[in-house]
């Protein structure tokens, strides 16, 4: 079997779903499937059938780096030849999803991964008949996480939910936990939460003056007692930071499917506290600490309490730990593998 795993967002821009993309073609040679990605942008992995420099859009707090010029068309059903099954994700994004919902060819299976805006669950009540007609096209429906189903429910008549993955080995590390050490991860956003984070610092500081609050992701000038931001960082970076800390953040306010960050923090052994977003609940289940969202007061009080409870901290992290494993590729992927036997004996 041939699979084209296809990213409407550029590969060259850092993004949750340009990761599992890459990660899922990467992945499926493991089993014996010959596989590309496929997806706009300048450079990508090896191997990966590019469509050229994507144009950045405001979507859902963020920026959307995807390809709005017409020959995009042509190029993405060039793209995909040879292939058995086409693995399309966000299929409903313009243009790379369109034009294969158009012209596939071959069985495909969609995976959606966005938590829509209202302004975009409006415009699929509003354009119902013709989003429905192209999603028709699929064979098989999936969805990051019931958040993400929930949007385009009223279009598809059935969609699997396949959560988003990690290798949960590779987040192991023997570096030393720092009992006091804090940690963010995220891009400098309103919707991630990190000035929420922020303003309950002082007060953090405050009951536990040892804390120290490492940020990823984010680089600011700011001076603030305990703070480091440590800019964007790599994936080593990123793994030995998570490993250094006792308490993972993920204090975001809207807009998330399904909480990749989370997940990798879980899976370094972090307790984890989150805002109680639908999305974050299903993926840390019992073993996460929640707190309303946006309440600066009662994030504090999460974090404070697990800073000077070394018992509850420890459980929370061997809880993450275990949730986590839920999560791993091992697991994962041969779900998507089914998916794409199911595409291809019903089409």
């Amino acid at each position: 079997m041939k699979v084209a795993v296809v990213s409407p967002y550029a590969l060259d821009s850092p993004g949750g779903v340009q990761n599992q993309v890459i990660e899922i073609a990467a992945r499926l040679g493991e089993h014996g499937i010959e596989s590309w990605v496929v997806g706009p942008g300048r450079t990508g992995p090896a191997g990966a059938r590019l469509l050229g420099p994507g144009i950045s859009i405001p979507a859902n707090g963020s920026l959307a780096p995807i390809c709005l010029k017409p020959s995009v068309m042509r190029r993405v059903r060039e793209s995909v030849e040879g292939a058995d099954v086409i693995h399309l994700h966000e299929p409903l994004l313009p243009l790379v999803g369109w034009s294969l919902l158009r012209s596939a060819e071959v069985p495909t299976v969609g995976t959606f991964h966005a938590d829509p805006s209202s302004l975009v669950r409006s415009i699929y009540r509003r354009l119902r008949p013709v989003a429905s007609r192209l999603l028709s096209k699929l064979s098989v429906v999936t969805a990051v996480s019931e958040v993400a189903a929930s949007a385009v429910r009223p279009l598809v008549p059935q969609i699997t939910i396949i959560p988003n993955a990690i290798d949960t080995a590779t987040s192991r590390s023997e570096i030393r936990r720092l009992a006091h050490r804090v940690t963010f991860l995220g891009r400098d956003e309103p919707r991630k939460g990190l000035d929420l984070l922020l303003s309950a610092w002082p007060a953090i500081k405050q009951s536990a003056p040892e804390a120290e609050l490492d940020i990823m992701g984010t680089d600011r000038s700011d001076l603030i007692p305990g703070v480091r931001f440590l800019g964007r960082v790599d994936e080593i970076e990123k793994r030995e930071a998570l490993a250094a800390a006792s308490i993972f953040v993920a204090p975001n306010l809207g807009g998330e499917s399904f909480g990749i960050t989370l997940l990798e923090g879980m899976a370094a052994g972090c307790a984890v506290v989150a805002s109680d977003l639908p999305a974050f609940t299903a993926v840390g289940g019992s073993a996460a600490t929640y707190f309303p969202t946006g309440n600066a007061t009662e994030l504090e009080l999460a974090i404070v309490g697990l800073l000077q409870d070394v018992t509850r901290r420890e459980s929370a992290s061997e809880a993450a730990i275990r949730r986590s494993e839920d999560f791993d590729w091992a697991t994962v992927l041969p779900a998507y593998i089914h998916t794409y036997e199911l595409a291809r004996r019903g089409h």
